[in-house]
């Protein structure tokens, strides 16, 4: 095994199909930096719903969610020349998708909104929301829209470097690692902002967690 792929490997756990995907990625970013700039859409077309996603659920708002991917897309194509593939493509994009957001949202004060169009299939991992959700399931429908309105004010008290953690590890379930390398941080610091995160959040519902 060489270096590159072992590094890769330790990046995203024994997974051969992420690094055949770098590679890909890689591949085609090479074809744009050479002049092919309409390989790009390649790359749009692969990662535009991720990105959507993860920006959706910073903003729960469509048309913002739809102007802030778009405008990730023309930074990743402006900045792809310095691209060096030292990172995956994936969690390179995440990271200028993220930031802007972060900056919109700063700017614009925006309150933070998780969609729940499919609660359940979202929150199944997290034992927060699994112990919430479990507190009265006879009333589950009634509990659900409740706990929409709660657990978004509970998120909203949250910093924004606590809440970007939770959407990625949470809502779009990335792994440690991916969200370090996105956020440029550790992954003990990731780990250390989701249980803070997660101790926060169980201060602000302790009322909904009894």
């Amino acid at each position: 095994m060489d270096a590159t792929s072992s590094t890769t490997k330790s990046i995203f756990p024994a997974q051969e199909a992420q690094v055949s995907q770098r590679d890909l990625d890689w591949a085609v970013v090479q074809k744009v930096q050479s002049g092919n700039v309409g390989a790009f859409d390649q790359l749009v077309q692969k990662y535009r719903e991720q990105i959507f996603s993860v920006v959706y659920n910073m903003t729960s708002n469509r048309e913002d969610a739809s102007d802030l991917t778009q405008d990730a897309f023309i930074k990743a194509f402006q900045a792809i020349g310095r691209f060096q593939g030292k990172s995956s493509f994936f969690t390179w994009l995440y990271r200028i998708a993220i930031n802007s957001t972060m900056t919109f949202l700063k700017k614009r004060n925006r309150r933070r909104f998780i969609s729940y169009e499919n609660i359940n299939e979202e929150v199944s991992s997290s034992e927060i929301f699994e112990r919430l959700t479990a507190k009265n399931q006879s009333e589950k429908g009634a509990l659900i829209s409740e706990l929409q309105e709660k657990l978004n004010d509970a998120l909203q008290k949250l910093s924004l470097k606590h809440r970007t953690v939770v959407i990625l590890h949470e809502i779009e379930g990335l792994e440690h690692a991916e969200i370090a390398e996105i956020t440029k941080t550790s992954v003990g610091t990731v780990r250390s902002r989701l249980h803070y995160a997660k101790h926060q959040l169980q201060a602000y519902l302790k009322d909904y967690i009894g």
